[in-house]
C-alpha cells in the first residue's frame, strides 16, 4: 500500500535550497544523517496531465492566496520570476530557490480532493 510521496529536488546549491524550505518555507524536517534534511511536505495533490514524451515531472508549491502569498515571500527576500497569472484552472507564479531553480507556487480555483465536503 502506498503511504506518502517522497519528492526530490536536484539543485546546484542543495544546502542553501535546503536553508530555504526550512527557514523561509518553514517547513519541518528531520536530519537522516550528515545534514541530510528530509522535509516533512503539508498534504498533496497529483495530477497526471498529457504529454508528447514521458519523463517530466514538475513541483508546484500551493496555497490559498497568491497575491499574499507572493508578499509574505518577497518581504523574506525570495524572487519572484513571474507576475501572477490567472491560468483559468488557477492562478500562478514562480519564485526562484537560492540554488537557482525555480518552482511554481500555485492558488487552484477548481476541486481539491483535499477539501473534504
Amino acid at each position: 500500500m502506498i503511504t506518502a510521496i517522497h519528492a526530490v529536488i536536484y539543485t546546484k546549491n542543495a544546502e542553501a535550497d535546503r536553508a530555504f524550505f526550512r527557514d523561509v518555507i518553514g517547513l519541518h524536517s528531520v536530519d537522516a544523517g550528515g545534514g541530510w534534511l528530509i522535509f516533512a511536505l503539508p498534504p498533496a495533490e497529483l495530477g497526471i496531465h498529457p504529454a508528447e514524451a514521458n519523463g517530466r515531472h514538475e513541483l508546484y508549491l500551493m496555497c490559498d492566496d497568491a497575491e499574499t502569498t507572493v508578499a509574505e515571500l518577497r518581504a523574506k527576500g525570495v524572487e519572484i520570476t513571474a507576475p501572477v497569472q490567472d491560468v483559468g484552472f488557477g492562478l500562478l507564479t514562480a519564485l526562484r530557490l537560492p540554488g537557482g531553480g525555480e518552482v511554481r507556487l500555485y492558488q487552484p480555483k477548481h476541486a481539491s480532493p483535499l477539501v473534504k465536503s
